[in-house]
C-alpha cells in the first residue's frame, strides 16, 4: 500500500487522471472500475478534458461501476447511472455498450450479479479500480462486517451510510436502503487500485484502513492485501495516521527514484 499525501483535491485528481491516461496510452482496451460520489468528480473532469483536447480515446475502453441503488430507474437524478453520465460518459467517446453497472432493477438479481462478474472476466479483468471510502470504512457499498472475499451482491445500507448520504435527498424524499455492489473480492481482483479520501470525517476510516488490522469491521483494511494500491490523501484525512512522517519520507524518496527513471 502506497500513501500519497497531497495538499489539495485538485492535485490528487491530477495524479490519478494522469495515471489512468498513461495506462490508456499503453492499453487502448483499458478496463476501468469506477466510483461515484463527490470524491472522484475531479478525476472524471480531467479525463473528459483530455478527451476534448484530443489527448485521450475511450472508444475501446470498458467501464464497470462499483454500485447502484436498488430499484432507482436509469434516468433518476439520484442514481449512479445518471451521475456517471453527467460527470463523465456524455463527455467522452465511450460506446454505450461498453458501460456496465451491476444489475439494480427487475428480477433474477442473483443470477445477473454472477453475469456481471463474468462480464468483467470476459473483457480481461479490471485494470484500474477507482475507489472512495465511507466514514465507516466501506468501499463500494461493502458495509462493515462484509466478507473480505465477497462478490457482487445486494447489500443493506447501514444507518451510518444512510445518515451520511441523506444530504443528497430532500426532506420527505425516498432514500433507498438497498444497493447492489461489487464485492470486496471483486475489488481486490483489480490489477491496480487508487483510492482518494478527503476531509477530517474520513480520517478514522483511513487510520483503520492503513494502520489497523485487516478486519471486516473496516472493509477498507482489505486493501492491505492488495499488491498495487495507492491512497491519495489530503492533510485532514491523513490526520490520524500515526506513521504520517514515515509516509511523507517514503513519498519523497520514491519520487526521487521516479525522477531518476529508476521506477
Amino acid at each position: 500500500m502506497r500513501i500519497v499525501l497531497t495538499h489539495e483535491l485538485d492535485q490528487a485528481a491530477e495524479l490519478v487522471a494522469t495515471e489512468i491516461l498513461r495506462q490508456l496510452d499503453k492499453k487502448p482496451k483499458l478496463v476501468l472500475g469506477l466510483a461515484t460520489g463527490s470524491t472522484p468528480v475531479g478525476i472524471y473532469r480531467k479525463l473528459a478534458e483530455a478527451h476534448q483536447r484530443g489527448k485521450a480515446d475511450f472508444s475501446r475502453v470498458h467501464t464497470f461501476n462499483l454500485d447502484e441503488y436498488l430499484d432507482l430507474p436509469a434516468g433518476h437524478e439520484r442514481g449512479y447511472r445518471y451521475f456517471m453520465d453527467e460527470h463523465l460518459f456524455q463527455h467522452i467517446n465511450i460506446p454505450r455498450e461498453n458501460i456496465h453497472f451491476p444489475p439494480s432493477e427487475g428480477s433474477d438479481l442473483e443470477r445477473r450479479c454472477v453475469e456481471f462478474e463474468e462480464r468483467i472476466l470476459e473483457v480481461g479483468g479490471i485494470d484500474i479500480q477507482v475507489l472512495g471510502i465511507g466514514s465507516n470504512g466501506h468501499i463500494g457499498f461493502n458495509e462493515p462486517m462484509s466478507s473480505l472475499c465477497s462478490r457482487t451482491r445486494i447489500k443493506t445500507l447501514t444507518d451510518k451510510t444512510l445518515t451520511d448520504n441523506s444530504r443528497f435527498y430532500a426532506e420527505g424524499e425516498h432514500q433507498p436502503e438497498l444497493a447492489v455492489t461489487m464485492g470486496i473480492g471483486t475489488i481486490l481482483d483489480a490489477r491496480k487500485i487508487v483510492l482518494q479520501a478527503f476531509g477530517a470525517k474520513k480520517s478514522e476510516a483511513i487510520r483503520a484502513t492503513v494502520e489497523g488490522p485487516v478486519s471486516s469491521s473496516c472493509p477498507g483494511s482489505a486493501l492491505q492485501l492488495h499488491p498495487a494500491t495507492t491512497l491519495y490523501l489530503d492533510p485532514d484525512s491523513a490526520s490520524q495516521l500515526r506513521e504520517r512522517k514515515y509516509y511523507e519520507r517514503a513519498q519523497q524518496l520514491q519520487s526521487k527514484l521516479r525522477q531518476e527513471g529508476r521506477l
